[in-house]
Parts: C-alpha cells; sequence; structure tokens
C-alpha cells in the first residue's frame, strides 16, 4: 500500500501533465506545510503526521471560507471550497453528524459525564478515536449539546 506521501508525488506528476493549476497549487502548498513539518520536527512523518498536517490545512481553509463569506468574497469563497476538496481526498471519510452523536454518547457515559462542567473529559476520550476523521468544533458542538441536555 503507497503512503500519502507517495500518493501526492503521484498526484503531482498527474495534475503537472493535466495542467490543472489551482489544483496543482494545492498539492504544492500541501506538500511544503508536510516539509515544513517534518523539518520543525526533525524527521520524516509516517501517515499519521501527515494527516495531521492535512487535517490543519483543512481547518484552515474552513475558517477561510468562513471569513471570505462574510465579507462577502464568493470568489475567494469558491476557490478555498475547491482547495479544501483537494484535500478532503486525502483524508479518511468523513464522520457525520449521527456517527459523532453516538459516539459521544457512548463516551460520555463510559466517563459518567453529568453536565457541561465535565466536557473536557469527554473531549480528551473522544478527540483520539475521530483524529482526521472528524471536524474538531462540530465534535465540540455536539458534546456541548450533549452535556447541555443533562446538566
Amino acid at each position: 500500500m503507497t503512503s500519502i506521501k507517495e500518493r501526492l508525488e503521484e498526484d503531482i506528476r498527474n495534475t503537472m501533465r493535466a495542467r490543472d493549476r489551482e489544483r496543482l497549487g494545492t498539492l504544492r502548498f500541501l506538500k511544503s506545510q508536510i516539509q515544513m513539518a517534518e523539518k520543525n520536527a526533525l524527521k520524516e512523518l509516517d501517515d499519521d503526521g501527515v494527516s495531521d498536517v492535512i487535517t490543519k490545512q483543512a481547518k484552515d481553509r474552513r475558517e477561510s471560507i468562513e471569513m471570505f463569506g462574510q465579507g462577502g468574497r464568493a470568489d475567494l469563497v469558491e476557490q478555498e471550497q475547491a482547495a479544501l476538496a483537494v484535500l478532503l481526498e486525502y483524508m479518511p471519510e468523513q464522520m457525520d453528524t449521527d456517527a459523532i452523536e453516538s459516539l459521544a454518547r457512548q463516551v460520555i457515559s463510559e466517563v459518567g459525564a453529568a453536565g457541561p462542567s465535565d466536557r473536557g473529559k469527554v473531549m480528551g476520550r473522544i478527540m483520539p478515536q475521530v483524529r482526521g476523521k472528524a471536524d474538531g468544533s462540530e465534535v465540540n458542538a455536539v458534546v456541548s449539546r450533549l452535556l447541555e441536555s443533562l446538566g
């Protein structure tokens, strides 16, 4: 099985041949972010480390989409959405809200959470399980809503 980095290299070559400038720009930026993370860590990243970089980039794109949307910059929103779509191709399948809620209910019961004050305990247990598969802000919102209904 090929690593994420090997797949990225192959996709960059194919995208160059296809002359898809926008996609190529996103892929090259992602590659540079991975290289920077490796330089900072002083070691080569494995697939989990690369996934963390991709997850951070996807989060940054989502935040940009929200900010550009509030600023009325539809052109930049469209550009960021296209880049986000490329990044999502390299991430594991994302959990839907129902799956997050089901897992959150399970973790709440496991830790014996009684209300909003137990959010830290719940988030500490759930985040490693959803790493790369769900947006942290969405998980936080679901956990908060469930804990509010308890307390």
